[in-house]
């Protein structure tokens, strides 16, 4: 682990590596439940969930698990903590369990998950491991909420307007008005053609941060070979302006 930081951990999840901006992994059920922020919500907590489990407990077997059998070991693995996760969340949370429906089961395909076991947890510690896939659900989770919370205010005017369904009859109040009572609703935002068009927009987004970002340190990295090339100068007895 000398050679990865867990501040370049963390940063792959959250933003360089995003399994859902980068990598397009798992786009299946983040393009079929984010008809609002709740429902991205809890099928985001659910797969952070089982890849934060799941690296950590491929991590801890990689040096017994022979390289002939690692696929189908990592796929018993996701679907073992997918199953419990399910059946928590049947018992715990019926309502939201019942809207997710099969994209919880189908977690279990989600190419992120084993993804990160072959590419991180079956080389790395268990500590790095699970930062790694708390940080890569994390990431993944917040592209479900942003997702699911854009397509809900402009396609109902509201925002976490069924978070009871989650977190019971209190989080009613949670219930946040964006527009107009009298605001009728952009219908395509909530249909599935509505999902590809605000997922292409925060893809742009993205594009265009990096954009910046590579700009600004293109230009930080010109600015320092100006001055050192002008102290070189300095040094060497040479005014840079003769």
């Amino acid at each position: 682990m000398s050679d990865i930081s867990y501040k370049k951990i963390m940063l792959d999840g959250l933003w360089t590596n995003n399994p859902g901006l980068v990598q397009l992994l798992g786009l299946c059920p983040l393009l079929a439940v984010t008809n609002n922020a709740v429902n991205g919500f809890g099928l985001g907590i659910a797969t952070l969930i089982t890849l934060l489990i799941s690296n950590a407990s491929v991590s801890f077997c990689r040096h017994w698990i022979k390289r002939e059998i690692r696929i189908p070991f990592y796929v018993m693995v996701i679907a073992t903590n997918v199953t419990v996760v399910d059946l928590l969340m049947n018992a715990y949370l019926p309502d939201l369990h019942n809207v997710l429906g099969i994209f919880i089961p189908l977690i279990v395909t989600n190419c992120a998950i084993i993804a990160r076991a072959e590419a991180f947890a079956s080389k790395q510690a268990v500590l790095p491991s699970i930062v790694d896939g708390l940080m890569m659900g994390l990431g993944f989770l917040l592209l479900l909420v942003a997702l699911g919370g854009l397509r809900e205010i402009f396609g109902s005017g509201t925002l976490f307007a069924n978070a009871s369904v989650m977190l019971g009859s209190w989080a009613e109040n949670l219930n946040i008005r964006v527009f107009h009572e009298n605001y009728t609703g952009f219908l395509l935002a909530i249909l599935p053609p509505g999902a590809f068009i605000f997922l292409g927009f925060i893809l742009a987004g993205k594009n265009i941060i990096d954009g910046y970002l590579d700009r600004k340190k293109a230009a930080k990295v010109r600015q320092a070979r100006l001055d050192a090339e002008a102290e070189g100068q300095i040094i060497g007895g040479v005014s840079p302006n003769e």
